[in-house]
């Protein structure tokens, strides 16, 4: 009996696993927002809730969530509108669940797992489409439409940018390319590893690229009718993308699990590296101001996408080069 329920154990285990890994790795980028951004201007940020420097006031700020009332308004598409959150939230948890932290270390151990991440994390942004669309909102829509622009003109750069990843180690599979990654790498594939970095940073709206959600022009985007927990869901989505979006980095670009005793504390060194991204798309929101929405599609379409198909053709003159 005990071998016929030993395999789902191990799906149990490891569901519960990447369940935790999600709830608790999008507050520690939270928090670890709200510190650096308040150095970096001259505040000290969070210092009470929890005690030692306020470690736990997304905590805090998501009992304040719950206790908050529900609104909907009268003429949104109520259907559409209570689900948005959710297409929002869970393509990360997918997402996260087949992202590798060493090649044991996974949650879901899939083939051509590059391909299913970069598929649920396009569906995402349907999510912010979706509640823009049915909160009956000028603001709202404003901002979806305006998401719905980002996706398209970023995600065909993010998606050249991890094809030459993936030529370039011959395999669809994140393992794979993890285990195929080379420190000459850092600089064979470092184009590429800045279209996928500010196309990542395009694709969560976060800024420079939040145009989306700007409130000084457009209250809060497709995000300005939501209340309470919904409203939550939408802020963890958005920490939980940069999650996924930094391990996916670090894996493709920085070699994941390669490092010192790689063989006992692999998955540690693909979390430290997927802080260290993190750090920077925290940098770039305090740095950068926000971009226009030309300058966006200027961006996108006159540099990003020749340098990643400049990258692509690099990629696959090194991969001919080099195999015979």
């Amino acid at each position: 009996m005990s071998l016929v329920l030993a395999p789902w154990l191990e799906v149990v285990l490891r569901a519960a696993a990447v369940l935790v890994a999600f709830l608790v790795l999008p507050l520690l980028v939270g928090q670890t927002e709200h510190k650096v951004m308040a150095h970096m201007q001259g505040r000290l940020g969070p210092m009470y809730a929890g005690g030692f420097h306020g470690w736990a006031q997304l905590v805090a700020d998501g009992v304040k969530f719950v206790q908050k009332e529900d609104i909907t308004p009268a003429r949104a598409d109520r259907q559409v509108f209570r689900l948005a959150p959710f297409v929002a939230l869970i393509p990360y948890l997918v997402a996260l669940a087949v992202i590798p932290l060493s090649p044991k270390v996974v949650g879901a151990s899939v083939d051509a797992s590059v391909v299913l991440v970069l598929a649920v994390i396009g569906v995402g942004i349907v999510g912010t489409l979706m509640a823009g669309w049915a909160s009956a909102n000028k603001y709202s829509l404003l901002g979806a439409m305006r998401a719905a622009a980002q996706l398209v003109s970023y995600e065909l750069p993010m998606v050249l940018a991890v094809a030459s990843v993936a030529l370039a180690a011959g395999t669809l599979s994140l393992v794979g390319i993890g285990n195929a990654w080379h420190p000459w790498w850092l600089l064979w594939q470092l184009p590429g590893a800045v279209v996928f970095l500010v196309s990542a940073l395009a694709e969560l709206q976060r800024p420079p690229f939040d145009m989306p959600l700007a409130d000084s022009e457009i209250v809060f985007g497709a995000f300005t009718e939501y209340t309470g927990l919904r409203f939550a869901f939408f802020l963890l989505a958005e920490y939980a993308g940069i999650v996924v979006m930094s391990l996916l980095f670090a894996v493709l670009f920085l070699g994941g699990w390669h490092g010192p005793f790689e063989q006992w504390v692999g998955w540690v060194w693909t979390l430290l590296k997927g802080f260290l991204v993190a750090v920077v798309v925290i940098w770039l929101r305090v740095s950068w101001p926000r971009m226009r929405e030309d300058q966006l599609q200027r961006l996108a379409w006159v540099w990003l996408v020749p340098l990643a198909l400049l990258q692509l053709a690099l990629t696959a003159v090194g991969v001919v080069v080099f195999s015979r």
